[in-house]
């Protein structure tokens, strides 16, 4: 297991994975379990070792729920880590089959960045905020009884809903709050 320790250590201080990708919306680049595996393939034939990416469906409900291992081995020792990712079965725009395979990729590429010690928290796919940021800083204000969202409002606290929860996102007049 020493042997393949060393392997893994000269692995993580040589790997270079680059972000290839580009999203257009948040302005950054961003790397990919393709762009990962890319970085280590030259290193497999030289430590004579490989790595795998195995996925189970772990969870259903209330969220179906993705454990990905990443494995590096020489045949005789084997290192594994893992990353555990919901499907939001929500997300807009999306397929199940998509919603499946998004989950599936930031798994993947969660578990190559553990094994391989890729610290994305500098990185903007782990920090972008989607333009959410811009969004809190400004709230709308919600001021007229007549405003469609003063209806979505009232019926979200009937069904149960929190006030805090709507002072959140609106700004909100008195009359409007009580």
């Amino acid at each position: 297991m020493i042997e393949l320790t060393k392997k893994l250590a000269d692995v993580q201080t040589k790997l270079k994975a680059k972000k290839s990708s580009y999203n257009s919306f948040g302005k950054y680049y961003f790397r990919k379990a393709e762009d990962i595996l890319e970085g280590v393939k030259p290193f497999l034939l030289q430590h004579n070792i490989y790595v795998t990416v195995s996925e189970d469906l772990i969870a259903t409900d209330p969220v179906p729920m993705i454990k990905t291992t990443a494995t590096i081995s020489d045949g005789k020792d084997a290192i594994h880590a893992k990353a555990i990712v919901g499907v939001d079965l929500n997300q807009k725009g999306m397929q199940v089959p998509q919603q499946f395979g998004s989950a599936s990729s930031y798994g993947k590429k969660y578990a190559l960045g553990n094994l391989f010690l890729i610290d994305d928290t500098a990185d903007s796919d782990a920090t972008n905020k989607h333009g959410k940021a811009t969004a809190a800083k400004t709230k709308n204000t919600l001021t007229s009884k007549s405003d469609p969202a003063f209806l979505k409002a009232k019926d979200y606290v009937k069904a149960g809903g929190k006030v805090e929860a709507i002072k959140a996102k609106y700004a909100l007049s008195k009359e409007i709050e009580a």
